[in-house]
């Protein structure tokens, strides 16, 4: 049997990012925290999900094609941070996204990866990583993108 995550994990609410990925145990550096099943979506799907609440959950799986990916498990539930203590690995082989510890992460702490890979440095964020309501941003460009 596959273990693809940490037991340690867990989902917790957060007012201003919304729900985040937690572990209640320490974690090495170095360490596999979660590998995620992907589905990936098609040149036609990535363009479509845009203007979808999946917007803000899926990871670019093939630049070149334009093609991304869905990451079950917790995998689109990490929150963003400038100061990552994961990073993301895409392994198209296993079709899965491998989620790892940058640096020593505390228990009760929240795991975090950079979004921006460094192939994807054109790139910009979909929200104000400076604002204390990353949240109430969000709702303002769904909002926006139904107009």
């Amino acid at each position: 049997m596959l273990h693809t995550q940490l037991p340690s994990l867990y989902i917790l609410e957060d007012k201003n990012k919304g729900r985040g990925v937690f572990t209640s145990e320490a974690i090495e550096s170095g360490s596999i925290i979660e590998l995620c099943p992907v589905i990936v979506l098609s040149a036609n799907d990535t363009k479509i999900i845009h203007n979808t609440y999946l917007h803000d959950y899926y990871f670019i799986w093939d630049l070149e094609k334009n093609i991304s990916a869905i990451a079950l498990g917790y995998g689109s539930l990490y929150n963003h941070s400038e100061n990552a203590n994961a990073e993301f690995i895409t392994d198209h082989e296993s079709m899965m996204i491998k989620i790892m510890a940058k640096r020593n992460i505390l228990a009760n702490e929240e795991i975090c990866l950079h979004y921006m890979s460094e192939h994807e440095n054109t790139f910009k964020l979909w929200f104000d990583i400076n604002s204390q309501s990353i949240t109430r941003l969000l709702v303002q460009l769904k909002i926006q993108r139904k107009r």
